[in-house]
């Protein structure tokens, strides 16, 4: 009987043990790994910024030169008109105009165009 008493301690505590692996793993399984963020990231305006740049050259609101001879990529952030705004520039190795810039709102909402680098909105040349 002693015995019996023994063993029931052990397989309670194994399936204590069994339920806490089970808690930590569906916790790393669907963890975000800190703070959760809707925010536009850099890799996201890339992404987007890229697909758009395809479709003016397809389109041919960009020369075919840009397809192959881009030197340059860049993002940054900035305020425009006291709100931010992401930035993909895509500069070639010649030609001219040399870079073509394409804007999107802190959310990833495309806002326009351009080769100067200076937001007109929607009615940027190369963004209808």
């Amino acid at each position: 009987m002693v015995y019996k008493h023994t063993v029931e301690p052990i397989k309670s505590l194994k399936i204590g043990l069994l339920i806490l692996v089970l808690i930590i793993s569906t916790t790393f399984a669907f963890g975000h790994g800190g703070k959760h963020s809707d925010k536009f990231t850099h890799l996201q305006a890339l992404q987007k910024a890229t697909k758009l740049f395809d479709q003016l050259v397809t389109k041919g609101k960009l020369d075919q030169s840009w397809e192959t001879g881009i030197e340059n990529v860049a993002i940054s952030k900035r305020k425009n008109k006291g709100k931010d705004e992401v930035v993909v520039s895509f500069q070639r190795e010649e030609g001219d105009p040399k870079t073509v810039y394409i804007f999107f709102d802190s959310n990833g909402k495309y806002v326009g165009s351009n080769f100067t680098g200076f937001v007109r909105r929607l009615s940027d040349p190369i963004c209808e």
